[in-house]
């Protein structure tokens, strides 16, 4: 965790060292894993990849959602931070943790929706079985 406060010169006039400190404040450690994560995210291609990842998921979810009609009303989101609103009899927090058996991680979310966040070094194949352990999960 880091962060980093900006402030006008007028602002800052009144900030001394230690004056201002914050949870996210960075330390040695968080920064160099922060430099290290944007080397990666700068990388050539590196953002090419999760927006076609991102893409691949929708497109399977959007498959998931035509050939599951009675568990899944709608697939929403976009890029790597998808949803599915699930039909009412489902509660998300069950099928949370029915996923969780699966080894499969969702959040659940309001209106009666699951949360797939996977992370940006996703791949294909990732995608592929997060499917099949989504069908296993609310098929039983």
């Amino acid at each position: 965790p880091l962060g980093a406060c900006l402030a006008s010169e007028e602002a800052a006039s009144g900030m001394g060292p230690g004056s201002h400190g914050t949870t996210y404040g960075g330390n040695h450690l968080a920064m160099a894993v922060g430099n290290a994560v944007l080397d990666e995210i700068l990388a050539p291609g590196f953002l090419a990849h999760v927006r076609d990842i991102g893409e691949e998921l929708g497109a399977a979810l959007d498959d998931f959602a035509r050939t599951h009609p009675d568990q899944v009303v709608e697939p929403r989101g976009t890029g790597l931070m998808r949803g599915l609103k699930l039909a009412a009899e489902f509660d998300p927090r069950a099928v949370m943790r029915k996923a969780l058996e699966k080894r499969l991680l969702i959040v659940p979310a309001g209106d009666n929706v699951i949360r797939l966040l996977p992370p940006l070094i996703c791949e294909r194949e990732h995608v592929e079985e997060a499917m099949k352990r989504l069908g296993a999960t609310l098929a039983g």
